[in-house]
């Protein structure tokens, strides 16, 4: 009779967790969300429309910001590859602020829309900097010797506004797009995981278009119309993002993330003389009444230093039926949870040499397409791609390097290893790595060809020379490779930064992916100003690898450097992913056994 009785409760579990979504998040009104009628694509395909505007905006901006510096602020091309990598950088790792806010005070939701308002501003100063007179660069519509000081104020105004809004957009629209998707439901756990690859994938798109169609109305018919369009459709997808709030599925706020690990730290000095415990079931976990809406984790072997904060002294045994300190006593789960975030600094680190190439991509390389032929067709039927138009050659790669993971290789993979993800994130992260080492090898080849056809030119045409004969196109295989590589190692640092960090971290998890952009950005400002030192005196002449103009610098030899860097961080990469031991989460029916075998599955993944 008690084991039909039991029977019967579990159905009625699994029935309520069919119906309502019991993974703390809540629904408009507060109240335990209906599975039917919230989250899932239902509710991401309106998230998913203002990233694609957002992208669309900051890469038509980002991209073609390199020559709207050169042409029309006149800044040269040293000085203007190191203020768009200080805005990129600023731009990536602003979302580290907004993520924390989100996380501990005010939610995701609450710091979209205004984050979101905020970059609307931006784009609003961008239009009308370009359409009231006395804030345009100069009285005549045509390019000036010198730029207004006003102008430039409110140029470099309106970007960091749009950084400001990227701080608080960027962390926790992915991650609340996320939590739309119940991981404790096998169905939504597997449309999660593809829900970062379609993120992408509509990210990508907008880039597309963003380096397209935009930067063409930039460079054909006007900086303010492009700006104007931008401005307009965010406005339109606010809109449309607000309009589906009745949909999405909402978390609350936690507090600081950052405490929880302070106490475990404090509570492992403090217990610091005692011995390391036999077992990890003599540790202290929280009651199940006490976490009933929050996933609790397997212990782990590694950093085994930390477990001596959930050790029981004899007081706190004493006094088991009262509240423990937890500047004094920490639970299993808030230990884990600081192991996990100690294991991602080595990631962290090693995935910096690989947004330093991924910076390149809007500086450099397009910079190399405003020096080469873009014409298509010839004669009076010719047509000129602009210069920053290249870029969508690296979105083209991640397209399809997206689409053929998801819809191709994620299938095999899952039949043939056994993992619902096909192969483990960290897998994944490095293979995109080894495209990057292809991509400056192939670069550094293209610009010492593009410099050798320049010479040539020179002496054909001379110095009036006016029409280079070298194809753009040849910058294709560089772009698309990297683009592949975007594809496998920048969507699987987003599920990584997501994923692996602590439940109440997510949008801090997410500014932490983007950070590695940021830091990647500002690492190749500090690369291109160590290399120019050296090389200008090694060389004892005018200019070094990297020049005042393209023709005079020597940017074959630095594309060489960092393909030599990211060989040297590969390996290392390689060795610290065998050693990773990734989130072990307990399942809720799950016994103690099944704790220790699951522990024993995790790990042998995180080194296969």
């Amino acid at each position: 009779k008690e084991m039909m009785m039991r029977k019967t409760k579990e159905e009625a579990g699994e029935a309520d967790g069919e119906k309502w979504v019991l993974d703390s998040s809540v629904d408009r009104r507060g109240q335990v969300p209906l599975r039917a009628s919230t989250g899932v694509w239902k509710a991401s395909l309106f998230i998913i429309t203002i990233e694609f505007s957002e992208r669309l905006s900051y890469f038509g901006i980002a991209t073609n910001l390199i020559s709207y510096l050169t042409r029309v602020i006149h800044q040269d091309l040293k000085t203007a590859a190191k203020s768009v990598n200080y805005w990129t950088g600023v731009t990536t790792l602003m979302p580290l602020i907004g993520g924390f806010i989100a996380d501990a005070y005010t939610g995701r939701f609450a710091i979209i829309l205004v984050s979101s308002l905020v970059y609307l501003m931006g784009l609003s100063l961008l239009t009308m900097s370009r359409f009231i007179p006395s804030l345009r660069p100069c009285d005549s519509t045509s390019p000036c010797s010198r730029t207004r000081k006003v102008h430039e104020v409110v140029l470099f105004l309106a970007l960091y506004c749009i950084s400001i809004g990227t701080g608080g957009h960027k962390p926790c629209l992915e991650s609340f797009g996320a939590d739309q998707f119940d991981d404790n439901h096998d169905e939504e756990r597997k449309k999660k995981m593809s829900y970062f690859n379609w993120w992408n994938f509509a990210l990508c798109c907008g880039l597309f278009l963003g380096v397209t169609i935009i930067v063409y109305v930039q460079d054909n018919v006007s900086w303010g119309i492009a700006d104007l369009v931008l401005a307009v459709t965010m406005a339109v997808s606010i809109g449309t993002f607000y309009a589906g709030r009745s949909y999405y599925r909402y978390r609350a706020p936690e507090g600081s993330p950052l405490t929880p690990l302070l106490q475990v730290l404090v509570a492992a000095i403090r217990k610091r003389n005692l011995p390391r415990p036999s077992s990890p079931d003599s540790l202290f976990e929280a009651p199940t009444s006490e976490s009933s809406h929050k996933r609790l984790l397997h212990h782990t072997n590694r950093l085994r230093f930390f477990d001596k904060a959930a050790i029981l002294d004899g007081s706190e045994e004493a006094s088991s039926g009262e509240k423990h300190d937890p500047w004094r006593l920490a639970t299993v789960t808030q230990v884990e949870e600081m192991k996990l975030v100690l294991n991602m600094i080595p990631i962290w680190l090693t995935s910096l040499p690989f947004g330093v190439c991924v910076a390149q991509a809007p500086t450099f390389f397009v910079k190399q397409g405003a020096a080469m032929d873009r014409r298509i067709g010839s004669g009076g039927h010719s047509f000129e791609i602009p210069a920053a138009s290249t870029y969508a050659l690296g979105a083209v790669g991640m397209i399809i390097s997206v689409t053929m993971y998801e819809k191709l290789l994620v299938p095999i993979l899952r039949k043939s290893t056994g993992n619902e993800r096909g192969i483990n994130i960290l897998q994944r992260i490095g293979f995109g790595m080894i495209f990057s080492v292809v991509a400056m090898s192939v670069a550094a080849l293209v610009e010492a060809k593009r410099l050798r056809t320049w010479k040539h030119d020179i002496l054909a045409q001379g110095r009036a020379m006016t029409k280079p004969s070298m194809s753009v196109f040849w910058l294709l295989p560089q772009f698309l490779i990297l683009g592949l590589g975007d594809g496998f190692t920048l969507v699987g640092l987003q599920e990584y930064f997501y994923d692996q960090v602590p439940d109440s971290m997510r949008s801090l998890g997410i500014a932490i992916y983007l950070s590695v952009i940021g830091g990647g950005s500002f690492l190749s400002s500090f690369l291109i100003t160590v290399v120019d030192h050296f090389t200008r005196r090694a060389d004892s002449g005018d200019e070094g690898w990297v020049g005042k103009d393209l023709n005079s610098s020597r940017l074959d030899r630095f594309y060489w450097l960092l393909a030599a860097i990211n060989l040297a961080n590969l390996c290392v990469y390689v060795a610290v992913a065998m050693k990773y031991t990734y989130k072990n989460v307990q399942r809720r029916e799950a016994a103690g056994k099944d704790c220790r075998e699951n522990g024993e599955e995790e790990d042998h993944e995180a080194r296969a």
